[in-house]
């Protein structure tokens, strides 16, 4: 099979930057000139790279226009005793995201319950179902995570009904201002906030992870919180993919330590399940997360009950978290079942293909869709989240 010619961009040396990099930080020439590939083009930045407790970080209070707001919100919901709905999301991010809100919330003593929309039934973020049923049970605070930055109606409809709403998102905003959704506050990196900002690639996990430790320090209970949101925020950063770039490449170094260790009894029962391996010293790789945790937790979301991630990632019984790790690792194995039921579905179309004389050679890209399975496995592809 010929291949089509590839068009290769090979960035330029520069001997003298790359030495000198390499002479502040003690790599070798040529690694320093693989940092310079990548935009890392100062001895400063590259020290800070390597070594990312170096970077002054900035208050997220003065990053975050809205957070103080927020924080207000939050607490005057918990000392009023009302009740607080977070809305997730079903993929590893939105899923890790509520459930380090909820542990954070409860701790706090907060009355706190949580809806995620249905894959199959809904799609995708807040919507009027959702926002009419907290009505109905008297919430006053929804807080969205993952999600919200795009839902004007159901934000607008909430608002109608004097439930006050706080979004924590780090998705596209909207372009027309007045699509922007009238909440009470948003959180959002991707709003308001500096794209030079440390805080600019964080995931839905990292803006949830920003709101609970300052509301943690307003109750005066950050040391009881600290690690185990960061356990939740390195989970959910890496297995979303998120840039590992600014805090995240901080946070989740010191995180990746926490997990191989981890204190939370979910996170304990989902390693021991996928036997994964781990470094006492150095502690779990990214990879562990990426390819081991992150795949099961999804799976959970693609074609199981998210309920069982938010009660694993939230019990406090070792019992309770074996069994649901169990049903993780379980899905997991069904989804595998039937990716590879799948491939081999698309082989046998593209070799009936073939022997009707269909020339795959002179195809660039082929997509090969299957409609009851696109229903199947991504019921809510087309035009609310992409397929992944």
């Amino acid at each position: 099979m010929l291949l089509p010619q590839q068009r290769w961009q090979i960035f330029s040396p520069q001997p003298d930057l790359s030495q000198e990099i390499a002479d502040s930080t003690g790599l070798s020439p040529i690694i320093a000139q693989v940092l310079l590939n990548r935009g890392i083009n100062t001895p400063e930045s590259a020290r800070v790279f390597l070594d990312p407790e170096l970077e002054d970080l900035p208050d997220p209070k003065q990053e975050f226009p809205d957070l103080i707001k927020s924080i207000d919100r939050i607490e005057i919901a918990i000392k009023n005793g009302d009740r607080i709905t977070i809305c997730g999301d079903y993929d590893v991010d939105g899923m890790t995201s509520t459930a380090l809100l909820i542990r954070t919330l409860r701790l706090l003593g907060a009355i706190v319950e949580y809806e995620i929309p249905s894959r199959m039934t809904e799609g995708y973020g807040i919507n009027q179902r959702i926002v009419q049923d907290c009505y109905d049970r008297d919430v006053k605070l929804i807080i969205t995570v993952d999600n919200g930055i795009a839902a004007y109606e159901a934000i607008a409809l909430a608002e109608s009904l004097n439930i006050s709403v706080i979004v924590t998102d780090h998705h596209e905003v909207p372009e027309d201002p007045t699509k922007i959704p009238p909440a009470t506050a948003i959180l959002n990196p991707k709003y308001q906030v500096d794209p030079n900002s440390p805080y600019a690639a964080i995931a839905g996990v990292g803006v949830a992870y920003v709101l609970a430790l300052e509301l943690s320090d307003r109750f005066g209970k950050r040391a009881e919180l600290e690690n185990p949101l960061l356990e939740l925020f390195t989970l959910g950063t890496i297995a979303d993919l998120a840039s590992l770039t600014g805090i995240n490449r901080r946070l989740v170094k010191k995180g990746l330590r926490l997990l191989s260790q981890s204190k939370v009894i979910g996170i304990i029962a989902l390693i021991n399940e996928t036997g994964i391996a781990k470094d006492k010293q150095t502690g779990l790789k990214p990879e562990a997360i990426g390819f081991g945790l992150g795949p099961r937790i999804n799976a959970i979301g693609r074609i199981g009950n998210p309920q069982v991630i938010i009660d694993l990632l939230t019990c406090e019984e070792m019992g309770q978290a074996i069994a649901l790790a169990q049903e993780c690792e379980a899905t997991n194995r069904k989804r595998q079942d039937l990716c590879k039921e799948i491939e081999q579905e698309a082989i046998a179309y593209m070799t009936m293909l073939k022997s009707e004389g269909f020339d795959i050679t002179q195809e660039r890209v082929l997509v090969i869709v299957d409609r009851e399975v696109q229903d199947t496995l991504y019921p809510y592809s087309k035009g609310n989240r992409e397929m992944s």
